[in-house]
């Protein structure tokens, strides 16, 4: 995974991280206190800020973030807004920090947001929770560890012409459905991995590769 451009930080417990380097820190509303508690200096803070604590928000202002308020009654979530501010400052590299915890529709709809279309030029990577999510358009080659697991999930409509490189499993120009168990629980057969479409999106699920 390369250096992202932006990293956006989703509200919600998890796991102490390891974080690459990037130029722009973005947090969505209570994502302040994750990114805090991860040591990551903050650039900007959106959302309704209905759940972000005072003190969290209070040392970011004094330390210079950019606070952007938003009414509670939106038609977009916090994390949808804080990924079009990552697009609005011209990142082609995302990370997304987010937690595994909570609301199930909310972790539903964060996953599949990954994939929507306005974000399609940009390169987006998630750590949710334990785990490590990529989204795969075109092609992509993802670094891993021998035996570890790798599920491709198709998001939005079929992924056709699948084929990868480097898994126990090899896909051989396959169709993808969503819903499908088709490429739930692959394995890396050497370190690294090339997933190629010809159409589609697909999310690369690795459990267990946060950290």
């Amino acid at each position: 995974m390369k250096d992202p451009d932006v990293i956006v930080v989703a509200s919600g417990l998890g796991p102490g991280l390891d974080l690459p380097d990037a130029r722009t820190v973005v947090a969505a509303d209570g994502g302040l206190d994750r990114a805090l508690a991860l040591g990551l200096d903050v650039d900007v803070v959106l959302g309704d800020l209905d759940s972000v604590s005072p003190e969290a928000l209070g040392a970011a202002e004094a330390a210079g973030a950019r606070v952007v308020r938003h009414p509670s009654a939106k038609d977009e979530t916090d994390l949808a807004l804080a990924l079009d501010e990552a697009v609005r400052l011209g990142a082609k590299r995302v990370l997304v920090v987010a937690s595994a915890e909570g609301r199930l529709d909310h972790l539903l709809g964060s996953l599949l947001l990954l994939g929507a279309e306005r974000y399609a030029a940009v390169e987006i990577d998630a750590l949710v929770g334990d785990a490590l999510v990529h989204v795969v358009r075109g092609e992509r080659s993802i670094l891993g560890r021998r035996g570890g697991l790798v599920s491709l999930l198709a998001l939005g409509g079929p992924a056709r012409g699948v084929r990868t490189e480097g898994l126990e499993y090899p896909l051989e120009g396959e169709t993808l459905e969503p819903g499908s168990s088709r490429g739930i629980s692959n394995v890396f057969a050497t370190d690294d991995a090339r997933i190629t479409l010809e159409e589609g999106v697909v999310l690369a699920v690795r459990p267990g590769a946060a950290g």
